[in-house]
């Protein structure tokens, strides 16, 4: 480990000597308080800090940066306040230093909790300055480089929240160098004898391939000085944890990974980059589908280069990436390389920066949306995909979303209101399902209507975190809001019973109740009952505080009107449909659950006014209901088309069909009908007798 003075002729090299002095200065406050801490290495503390700093200085970070770098553990480790921080050095680095402090353990149920928490903190901090993160990463990298002092499951933990989150942090800020040093740290720790097995065919491979490695290396130099090219080739290796990665997802052996050879040709401008491909195009055949043009769409993370796959001598596969050094500084170092090419404070924020903005902005909104801190990480892992497609809106602005995004997730990735009101897609000008998977090229038009409201089944579809977290958000919004209607009528219901109404209630006694079930406000009640977790008949008493009363039953039933959304379902076991006579069953987090009256699943507890509460159809009652239909016919040729047409002749809607042979000559069909109420329903069966060879028609229930 370099001194202080070897690190600060380093940072003369690219900052000046006012800056390298406040660096100076925070590194000896930053020894003065960590005076007699050691590593579990044995070393003074005050190593790690500065070995965390010259990791900022290799991406030649500012001097603000260095110096939060230098002070990252004082406010935890030595209790030095921020506001001291803040009087001996500016703000700024204060802020940095609060941001990157290694955040309070707090006492969670889990760890995983703990991790989430400590990450959804992190995220805020970062909102506020970048560099946050990456002095935090820088600190991260040295904790992995000397991970060897830990205890094995210390070392497994650390290297599993490494592999899972920073390693695809730095990534998506660009970061190649460092995500490649995370994984093959992180890969170390966690599968050693794996780890080295690899290393170890990687030498051995190394060797036998070093003369072909040459030759391809010598032709592609001919080829750039032949042509006038200006242009430096490099051979590239594939790191551990990449090779593992393959041979793992796409199940091939070690030696058909290292069969492909890997070269990067650096030159000096963009044009440079187009001419070289026609040269390297012209010496060897390319592989047709595998170009990328990554300098004209750069990846999300301001990654630019062109990507080929080629043909060499023997039918060796070639790959060839080519790029700017500008372009290789930014591919190593990403967002870090903003501040070496920043020529002014002043300077709007573009390329990597700005699309690295952008993504801890959509990280930030997922925060406030999520419902707790692990639905929130969970939202930010799926978001950290490296994969991209690149789709284009009507007006030609190109998005780029992870692999497999549907027309939903374009959705919110345009606007969260478009995808709140989203009702349709067309994909290249044709309609497409929702569901649809977008492919790279695709232009993307939402249609939207104005009071629709997300599904439920689009989770099952969606791969962003934000259109995940903002469903997540909406559904939670319309459940509340149902659940509180429906907690209105049924405690409207029962108090009417008792001679009384919600708006006739003392506001003290009302205040009290709350007060005793620990809620906030009367809305927050309603919901409890509505979604079956207290039951409107208990509430009431207490309220009313009446305890002698006895609930007058002469009130009518609660009327269902089919339009209560969520927190109403209809049982699948006895398929009520409006006609029916039906009983509603509380069910704590569900809601009501309508059975039939004669339903045999609720039969102990049909009496029960606290669990089960009479229910009849309003007037009004809208939607459609599935009823099951047990039919008996003799068997014939097209027998399924001859159902459905009857079906379909009597405007019903066939859900579900399966058969089986009682015999050779007696089929029996059970069909999933959906209907508008009984009397439809008896046209469906009207016209289904009214076919040849039908026996009997049963309606099926539990």
């Amino acid at each position: 480990m370099p001194s202080i003075d070897a690190f600060a002729d380093r940072l003369s090299s690219y900052l000046d000597n006012d800056q390298v002095n406040l660096v100076r200065r925070a590194y000896f406050y930053a020894e003065q308080a960590h005076d007699g801490q050691r590593r579990r290495s044995g070393e003074a503390y005050v190593t790690h800090p500065l070995a965390v700093a010259n990791i900022l200085a290799d991406m030649h970070m500012d001097h603000q940066s260095l110096m939060a770098a230098m002070l990252h553990d004082v406010i935890e480790d030595t209790g030095i306040a921020k506001e001291a921080l803040n009087a001996q050095f500016g703000e700024t680095v204060a802020e940095l230093v609060d941001g990157v402090s290694k955040l309070t353990q707090m006492n969670f149920e889990t760890k995983a909790e703990a991790q989430a928490e400590n990450f959804q903190k992190m995220a805020m901090a970062m909102a506020r300055d970048i560099r946050v993160i990456l002095v935090k990463l820088a600190d991260r990298l040295h904790n992995m480089r000397t991970l060897e002092v830990l205890s094995g499951e210390k070392r497994r933990r650390i290297a599993k929240e490494t592999l899972e989150i920073y390693a695809p942090i730095a990534n998506r800020l660009g970061m190649h160098s460092m995500r490649v040093e995370f994984e093959d740290l992180g890969f170390k720790a966690m599968h050693p004898m794996r780890s080295e097995r690899i290393r170890a065919a990687v030498r051995r491979a190394r060797g036998n391939r070093k003369e072909i490695v040459n030759k391809i290396e010598e032709s592609l130099t001919h080829c750039l000085a032949r042509e006038g090219l200006e242009g430096e080739v490099l051979g590239r290796e594939k790191h551990l944890y990449g090779i593992y990665q393959k041979m793992r997802g796409k199940r091939r052996a070690f030696n058909e990974i290292m069969d492909v050879y890997a070269f990067r040709i650096v030159v000096d401008k963009v044009d440079t980059c187009y001419r070289v491909l026609g040269a390297v195009h012209n010496l060897y055949k390319p592989l047709p589908g595998r170009f990328k043009d990554y300098i004209a769409i750069p990846k999300a993370n301001g990654y630019q280069s062109l990507h080929t796959t080629l043909f060499g001598m023997h039918g060796v596969p070639i790959e060839i990436q080519i790029r700017t050094r500008e372009m290789e500084e930014m591919a190593n170092n990403g967002i870090a390389a903003h501040w070496l090419y920043k020529s002014n404070e002043e300077d709007q924020p573009k390329g990597t920066h700005a699309r690295a903005r952008q993504w801890v902005k959509g990280v930030l909104e997922m925060q406030q949306r999520a419902g707790n801190s692990l639905e929130f990480i969970e939202s930010v892992k799926i978001d950290l995909f490296p994969d991209e497609v690149y789709v284009f809106t009507p007006k030609g602005r190109i998005m780029e979303l992870p692999k497999g995004s549907t027309a939903v997730d374009f959705a919110y990735a345009v606007h969260t209101d478009v995808g709140n009101t989203c009702i349709a897609c067309r994909i290249n000008r044709r309609l497409a399902p929702l569901s649809e998977p977008l492919q790279s090229g695709a232009t993307v038009e939402i249609v939207s209507a104005p009071g629709a409201r997300p599904n439920p089944a689009w989770l099952n579809f969606v791969v962003t975190g934000k259109a995940r977290t903002h469903i997540r958000h909406a559904l939670k919004l319309q459940r509340r809001s149902e659940s509180i209607s429906l907690g209105e009528r049924l405690l409207n219901k029962v108090l009417t019973g008792f001679d009384s109404h919600l708006d006739k209630l003392v506001p003290e006694r009302v205040q009290a109740v709350l007060g005793e079930y620990r809620l906030e406000v009367i809305e927050d009640l309603l919901e409890d009952i509505g979604l079956g977790n207290r039951m409107a008949y208990v509430v009431a008493r207490r309220l009313l505080a009446s305890d002698g009363e006895q609930l007058p039953s002469a009130e009518g039933p609660l009327a269902i009107r089919g339009t209560e959304g969520l927190v109403l379902s209809y049982a699948k076991c006895c398929t009520p449909i409006p006609g029916d006579p039906i009983v509603g069953h509380l069910s704590a987090g569900k809601g009501m659950v309508v059975h039939l009256d004669s339903c045999r699943n609720i039969g102990e507890i049909r009496h029960n006014p606290e669990k089960c509460i009479q229910l009849s159809w309003a007037k009004d009652v809208v939607g459609e209901f599935n009823v099951e239909l047990r039919i008996e016919l003799e068997h014939q040729r097209g027998l399924i088309a001859l159902l459905a047409g009857s079906v379909n002749a009597a405007d019903g809607n066939i859900e579900k069909i399966s058969m089986d042979e009682r015999d050779g000559r007696i089929s029996v069909v059970q069909l999933v009908v959906s209907v508008h109420d009984r009397i439809h329903l008896a046209r469906v069966i009207k016209k289904l007798r009214a076919l040849k060879g039908v026996m009997r028609i049963t309606r099926v229930r539990a």
